[in-house]
């Protein structure tokens, strides 16, 4: 059979109706078509294969026929309504980032409450009346269309943007006079993971070739480039700075100082870091050195000062050290230790006022502090309370602010006064909810090997824990990304309600530095799993909840968490929430930039002992006929070109096949959507408000007034 011939199968469902508890679900029917691939003399059937092509009639007719499916059975949850209300509470505050301060002038964005995307503002002093500088609102009728990045111009005179559509990973540049506001004829297009990087009267910045037409969003992305761009020149003349044939899927990017002394290109997508190369711009002639060439460390430079280069690395210090290097020896062998690795992560590091401000993670919580640039320690910088933090300054200015964050705490702005070691608040937002009535606690359980694992709790004060409370437990365990204390308005519904929010600080991310990274990837990955079912367990005994009041969540490689976990113990869990999920471990780096994960997850082509590591967890190849599965609703959007929507789509269409029970298994695929980032505040009060509902609903929550 043919995908094109699969249309006319789609059959549309109907719920047979709905009262206080709704009746079982008819599914649309999912075609199945035979396709087989071999691995290492094993066959692997994959019937579902159409719905890869996300561009054909058959696959939109079945996302039309599921979003049907799923909006019917969403719109008969009796407070759906009211937490909708609620959301749109929730979320209609004033929203500020710390000022920052370039010639002469301050910015900062903003957001009134309910705009779909947040304004850039200008104030020529602290205590001047700020001004409109730039609304991407405007760009789109429903702030679709997403402001990704800023920079301006070492002579102040220009402002170079990005912005992307639809939650696409494909950005665009524009270039604005900052006097006028007026945009240049500049327009560059198919640029990622890249720039704009100033330099004189142009800048450098990253892009694909057209992709073929149809495809843009699903094929895999070969050859990245690095151009310069002149000012008022077309995009077809720029300049191609570097490009390497011969690692076809490997990125290259390139970024500029301050200064522009120095221009950096950084090559990764091979193992778990970068390679690093420097060119000297005050030599014309110069060429690339290499610095470092080992991409399993990272090395991210901090700034540039007479001809020193500063850098923070894991080479030799899993737990990250700041080094270092001398612009006309710039080899990793001639790099001096200028701060030495400490107990806790050296997560982030920033010249300010002269001054080095390193952020160190301890047990998941920031703790800054000062560093002369030649690596004394000047003080410590006491926070408001356990939580997130991120310091807004120049190198020469001495002013300096920063933002707080905590799990009932929304963005607060201090400005911080490096002289006294003291701060003040500068910007607090108003909330429509009462911050004190919730605690958060941080507990460590033993996973399954005795590995202890963080993870925080935040609930109404007063909790009986009595092994009835709903919980929604949520984690990631990759790439090497922390999971901090963070806000988010979505959850406060949820606790308000009686809730518990749980966050699991598992391995593979990198709460504990790169050991704690590397002992959640390739063949050691079910160690994350094994974490995250781990912190279930510790929930029920310690009578937080039972696995009846449980629901789990993650995105991207956290779907890939959630649908691991509810096929290897679909008895633990009452709802899953895979969202934008790596569900086809088999396939997936045959898509866009798949092939880049393989440094965490290794390849079904690797060998027979990785081939078969991946399928004995494949969320997708681990789905078994007449198995119990826990409520599920899986998320999608279609334009997520990260994680390619097919993922998702089989997944679902096999849970609906498999599925014994009455749970339902749903499938929610957003549309002029990506894999999250710049999605405007109405699409997320919608989709937050499905998640929560559908959570709530099957929790068997009500709704308290």
């Amino acid at each position: 059979m043919k995908a094109k011939d699969l249309t006319l199968l789609i059959v549309p469902a109907m719920l047979l109706s709905c009262s206080s508890k709704q009746e079982k679900i008819s599914y649309p029917e999912t075609p199945t078509v035979d396709s087989t691939d071999v691995y290492f003399g094993t066959r692997v059937s994959d019937p579902y294969r159409w719905l890869e092509n996300d561009t054909s009639a058959a696959t939109a007719a079945w996302v039309q026929a599921q979003n049907r499916v799923t909006a019917d059975y969403l719109s008969h949850i009796p407070f759906r309504r009211d937490l909708a209300k609620r959301f749109g509470e929730v979320y209609n505050y004033e929203k500020a980032s710390a000022p920052f301060k370039r010639h002469g002038k301050y910015y900062f964005f903003k957001n009134d409450g309910l705009q779909n995307q947040s304004v850039l503002y200008v104030q020529d002093a602290l205590d001047a009346e700020p001004r409109v500088f730039f609304d991407p609102n405007r760009l789109s009728d429903d702030g679709t269309v997403a402001l990704t990045g800023i920079q301006f111009s070492k002579d102040g005179r220009h402002l170079a943007y990005t912005v992307s559509r639809s939650g696409s990973d494909w950005s665009e540049i524009y270039v604005m006079d900052v006097q006028t506001g007026k945009l240049l004829g500049d327009s560059l297009r198919w640029v990622k993971f890249g720039g704009p990087a100033w330099k004189g009267d142009g800048f450098y910045y990253s892009a694909y070739d057209a992709p073929d037409e149809g495809k843009a969003y699903s094929n895999i992305n070969e050859n990245h480039k690095v151009y310069y761009h002149k000012l008022g020149t077309p995009q077809a003349t720029d300049r191609l700075v570097y490009q390497n044939p011969k690692y076809p899927k490997r990125f290259y990017m390139a970024s500029t100082d301050d200064d522009e002394t120095c221009l950096f290109l950084f090559e990764s997508g091979e193992k778990r870091g970068n390679a690093i190369y420097v060119k000297d711009l005050r030599r014309p002639s110069a060429s690339f050195v290499p610095m470092a060439t080992d991409m399993d460390y990272s090395y991210a430079p901090v700034e540039v000062v007479d001809g020193k280069i500063y850098l923070l690395t894991n080479y030799g210090a899993p737990r990250y050290r700041l080094m270092v290097a001398d612009l006309a020896r710039p080899a990793v062998e001639n790099w001096r230790e200028l701060v030495p690795q400490a107990d806790a992560v050296l997560a982030s590091a920033q010249l300010i006022g002269g001054k080095l401000y390193l952020n160190y993670n301890k047990d998941v919580a920031d703790h800054p502090c000062i560093y002369t640039l030649d690596g004394k320690k000047v003080q410590d910088v006491q926070l408001p309370s356990l939580g997130s933090v991120g310091f807004s300054g120049s190198k020469d200015d001495d002013e300096c602010f920063f933002s707080f964050s905590s799990f009932t705490v929304p963005g607060t702005v201090y400005r911080y006064f490096a002289d006294s070691n003291t701060y003040e608040k500068f910007y607090a937002p108003k909330t429509v909810f009462d911050p004190e009535a919730y605690v958060t606690e941080q507990v460590f359980y033993p996973s399954k090997d005795s590995t202890l694992i963080p993870m925080f709790l935040t609930y109404r004060k007063g909790l009986e824990r009595d092994g009835s409370n709903p919980v929604l437990l949520y984690g990631y365990g990759g790439f090497g990304i922390t999971l901090p204390p963070s806000f988010s308005a979505s959850r406060i519904p949820f606790l308000e309600q009686g809730g518990i929010y749980a966050q699991a600080n598992l391995r593979g991310g990198s709460e504990y530095g790169d050991e704690w990274h590397v002992a959640g990837t390739k063949m050691q990955k079910q160690n994350v799993f094994d974490d995250f079912i781990a912190a279930a367990q510790y929930l029920i005994d310690h009578r937080y909840t039972c696995s009846g009041k449980l629901a789990i969540q993650g995105g991207s490689n956290g779907g890939l968490l959630v649908g691991a976990c509810m096929t290897q113990r679909p008895d633990l869990f009452q709802v899953a929430v895979p969202q934008v999920g790596v569900m086809d471990m088999l396939r997936y780096h045959k898509f866009t930039i798949g092939w880049n994960w393989a440094s965490d997850y290794g390849t079904s082509a690797d060998s027979p002992e990785m081939f078969e590591y991946l399928k004995g967890y494949s969320p997708l190849h681990n789905l078994k006929p007449g198995t119990h599965y826990p409520a599920t609703l899986v998320t999608t959007a279609d334009h997520d070109d990260r994680v390619v929507p097919a993922h998702s789509f089989k997944f679902a269409a096999t849970l609906q096949a498999c599925n014994d029970g009455d749970n339902p298994t749903l499938i929610r695929i957003d549309s002029k959507a990506g894999h999250g980032a710049g999605k405007p505040v109405g699409k997320q009060i919608e989709e937050q408000t499905d998640i929560y509902s559908f959570i709530m609903y099957n929790l068997g929550m009500t709704w308290r007034k």
